[in-house]
């Protein structure tokens, strides 16, 4: 099956997305498949089946781009269309499938109206903008075949299947090495952004000089974040891949206080590797992190959130056994089994793409 994962947010940048989509084609690749990438242009030399977007610099978002469209006759025969974005590269693919009337899935990764407070700076207009982005994209989404997301809430109005996007637990798992073997950490990777909300952590920090913070990663307010640390904090920049197992397994707890994540990709990660979790009570982590993986507190309660960290650090927990219903094996195999029941669907009904939906089954 010839496979088009269209996407607005790709390497160099490093982020949940980014990462999904390269273990999703490598291992539908292993499984036989062929799947192009078509992602915005930038500082990152394209490999085979890549095809570049030309693209802009986002003036709203550092580190992302804006691309720009091109033609679909320039784009390759596709089986099926995979969005996994709802900016320009995401649309392309969605008039690539209406085109072409093959199936179009789309894969919800992020709640971008987390995100406009920030890049507007000013809580109003962000408001304003989300109350009209989110029907946009219910209406977007309603056109797809089949609509795919981590958890069973994605604060949508459409049907979708849930469809973790699923963690590699062989690469993934406790290591031997140990970077801090006299110390006691506190750690955190992933964007150093506004709806992160790392600067509770740091916060933390400034209360719990008897801790080691170390916080990975880069964004916006990384620099604002790091003039402020107290000397109890580390920052790093993200890491190489093959360092993230040794950086889990080396933390005695992750915390994140996080409210726009879909799924939480690194604390399943840090779960995989042994190290339990402490999260924000919102979702998903209300899904995600229960007894067995760590513990949830009350967003924006510094002394709530101060005691899941010690009680992570007072009490053994397998987490690495409470994640394995994440396990990308099992993402993947019912990926190719979504795909092959929306192009079932497309070859046994005379419904244009977009109108056509797939018959019911349960992904869970």
């Amino acid at each position: 099956m010839k496979i088009g994962f269209f996407t607005d947010s790709y390497f160099p940048e490093i982020d949940g997305v980014t990462y999904t989509i390269k273990h999703w084609r490598e291992k539908l690749e292993r499984n036989g498949h062929e799947v192009y990438v078509v992602y915005p242009d930038g500082d990152y030399d394209p490999g085979d089946r890549e095809i570049a977007v030309p693209s802009i610099p986002n003036p709203f978002y550092s580190g992302y781009r804006i691309p720009l469209f091109v033609r679909t006759s320039k784009l390759p025969d596709l089986d099926v269309v995979h969005c996994h974005g709802p900016a320009s590269v995401g649309i392309l693919g969605r008039l690539y499938a209406w085109r072409q009337d093959i199936p179009a899935v789309y894969t919800h990764h992020t709640p971008i109206e987390e995100y406009f407070p920030q890049s507007v700076h000013s809580e109003l207009v962000g408001s304003a903008l989300a109350s009209a982005y989110v029907p946009w994209e219910n209406s977007l989404l309603g056109s797809f075949d089949a609509v795919t997301a981590s958890t069973e809430r994605i604060d949508r109005d459409v049907d979708h299947v849930q469809l973790p996007v699923g963690i590699d637990l062989d690469f993934f798992e406790p290591t031997d090495e140990d970077w801090y073997p006299e110390q006691t950490v506190v750690g955190y990777s992933g964007r150093i952004s506004g709806e992160k909300n790392v600067d509770e952590i740091v916060e933390l920090a400034e209360q719990r000089s008897d801790r080691t913070f170390v916080i990975v990663g880069e964004g916006p307010c990384r620099s604002k974040l790091e003039r402020r640390a107290p000397d109890n904090v580390e920052f790093r920049d993200f890491l190489p891949r093959e360092d993230l197992p040794t950086f889990y397994s080396s933390i005695d707890v992750f915390v994140t206080a996080s409210t726009a994540d879909t799924l939480g990709l690194s604390t399943l990660e840090a779960n995989a590797c042994g190290t339990p979790v402490a999260a924000t009570d919102v979702a998903p982590f209300t899904s995600t992190i229960e007894a067995e993986n760590g513990v949830r507190f009350e967003y924006e309660d510094l002394d709530a959130m101060g005691e899941a960290v010690e009680a992570c650090l007072a009490e053994e927990r397998d987490t690495r056994a409470a994640v394995q219903e994440y396990a990308i094996s099992n993402t993947l195999e019912r990926l190719e089994d979504l795909y092959q029941e929306v192009t079932l669907a497309s070859e046994t009904t005379s419904e244009p793409a977009g109108t056509r939906k797939f018959p019911e089954r349960d992904h869970s």
